[in-house]
């Protein structure tokens, strides 16, 4: 290691990779919600069922290897885990584009233009769908199972190079890059579909992933290794162990129990913290990979058209600027109101429960223009990442930290549940509310947009249901006691 007297500043270029990964996986997870509606749907004949039934078990597929995710980057190490992890979510984004081939060559169709061209409705149509809806699911679990390890792998190297008193910062820093992503991503790929095609926009984006990989394997070593980290910034990062021999000492006296996975079920807090992520984390998945298909088919506003791109863009800007604002409310709540932290949170996870009920003024506001709903959708979503955000600092608040990582993969798990079924459903039932046409009916609606409504309220009440669970179950502040 050079042993250089003057202190660098190599971790931050650490963090600016974790940084650049984040966007990376953000924009991998978002090619198909820009692209199904305009390019892909009508290639293999979907309907939003279709679609809804992948977005639905992708969401599955991430829960599950969320809990397996940590384990396995603690085992492999970092360096080597990280690196299995974004090889093979770029693996597996990569892997969409073939999709079109595999289904021509399994349904013995010629080219695309005959693919195009059959009935809809048709057997061979239908067969089409439904093969190509299973090497969908196939490429996005294998997405899901690369993506799970990104942010495992992310948390561990900034507790590897950077003293607990900068870790918060860090890691808000890396993963401003899912934000990033979310903003890149409407301008970039319906640009890249609409010029050389949708397969190309898959794998272009996936190869960056590839490229990352370059970039880590010749700048990550751990900084006790690393040629690149200074003796003076060794030093600093390794402040927190000039004290570790007294904290050990603490730490094998009072050594915290973990609980058994089976035994967390028996406490309330593990169920507050269950019904706050099923309830809602369905929501911030049905507006990612639904509404660019809603401002196509309700605007006619392709992801590819300058005003689609414009729409999707301001939506995420409105969520990345006020999502980091409304994170400064429970610390106004504790430090200025002098709340204990439970009740400040509470208190302001219920104002952020609020903030999606202005969803429901999407549909109507939507016959002005269509920059209402892309606002308010902007302003529901930055209210679920403020909630997301303080979720997990309740479970922190009231379980040993040896607990916190199992309590997450089963709030995780509950999530992913809760966002199958909405996924799910909402596919489904877009596909019968047009088929209904104007039989079917909801506040006035007919069609699809009376479905879209029915799930627009269900976004709109789900945080105010998931704040009434939590606080049912945990009225007040109780710390988990072992």
């Amino acid at each position: 290691m050079n042993q250089m007297t003057k202190k660098t500043n190599w971790r931050w270029w650490i963090c600016l990779l974790l940084f650049v990964a984040t966007t990376i996986n953000y924009m991998d997870r978002q090619v198909l919600s820009l692209t199904w509606k305009d390019y892909i749907a009508p290639e293999f004949h979907w309907t939003d069922s279709d679609y809804g039934t992948i977005t639905g078990f992708f969401s599955i597929f991430y829960a599950v290897a969320s809990l397996f995710a940590g384990r396995f980057v603690d085992w492999m190490g970092t360096k080597k885990g990280y690196l299995w992890a974004i090889f093979v979510w770029s693996v597996g984004a990569c892997m969409h584009a073939g999709c079109g081939w595999a289904t021509m060559h399994i349904e013995g169709i010629e080219s695309i233009e005959a693919l195009k061209a059959l009935e809809a409705g048709s057997q061979v149509a239908l067969a089409v769908a439904t093969v190509s809806v299973w090497l969908f699911l196939v490429c996005r679990a294998i997405l899901a199972l690369g993506e799970a390890g990104n942010f495992p792998a992310a948390i561990k190297v900034t507790a590897e190079y950077f003293p607990k008193k900068d870790r918060a910062y860090a890691t808000s820093l890396f993963n401003a890059g899912s934000s990033v992503g979310a903003l890149a991503a409407p301008l970039s790929i319906p640009i890249l579909a609409d010029a050389f095609g949708w397969e190309m926009a898959f794998i272009i984006i996936g190869v960056l992933g590839f490229a990352w990989m370059f970039f880590w394997i010749y700048m990550y070593e751990k900084p006790q290794q690393s040629k690149h980290v200074s003796a003076a910034e060794l030093e600093y990062i390794l402040q927190d162990e000039k004290n570790n021999d007294t904290e050990e000492k603490k730490d094998v006296e009072k050594k915290e129990k973990t609980i058994p996975f089976f035994q967390c079920f028996r406490y309330r807090q593990t169920w507050s913290f269950i019904s706050g992520k099923f309830f809602t984390d369905g929501v911030w998945w049905f507006f990612l990979f639904w509404t660019p298909g809603y401002l196509s088919e309700q605007f006619n506003y392709t992801s590819s058209s300058g005003m689609g791109m414009a729409l999707i863009f301001t939506l995420y800007a409105i969520v990345t600027a006020l999502s980091i604002f409304l994170c400064k409310l429970p610390t106004y709540m504790v430090d200025r109101r002098g709340m204990n932290p439970y009740e400040g949170r509470m208190i302001a996870m219920f104002l952020f429960a609020c903030l999606p009920l202005l969803a429901l003024g999407a549909q109507p506001l939507g016959a002005y223009s269509a920059w209402w709903p892309a606002v308010l959708i902007g302003i529901a979503c930055a209210g679920h990442q403020a909630w997301s955000a303080n979720i997990y600092s309740v479970v922190g608040d009231m379980f040993p930290k040896s607990t916190i990582g199992t309590l997450t993969g089963i709030a995780q798990c509950a999530a992913g549940l809760g966002s199958f079924i909405v996924n799910i459903s909402a596919g489904r039932l877009f596909t019968y509310a047009e088929k209904g046409g104007e039989a079917f009916k909801f506040l006035g609606y007919t069609g699809k947009p009376a479905g879209y409504m029915i799930v627009f309220c269900y976004c709109a009440l789900a945080y105010i249901v998931g704040w009434a669970c939590m606080k049912s179950l945990v009225p007040h502040y109780r710390k988990v006691e072992i």
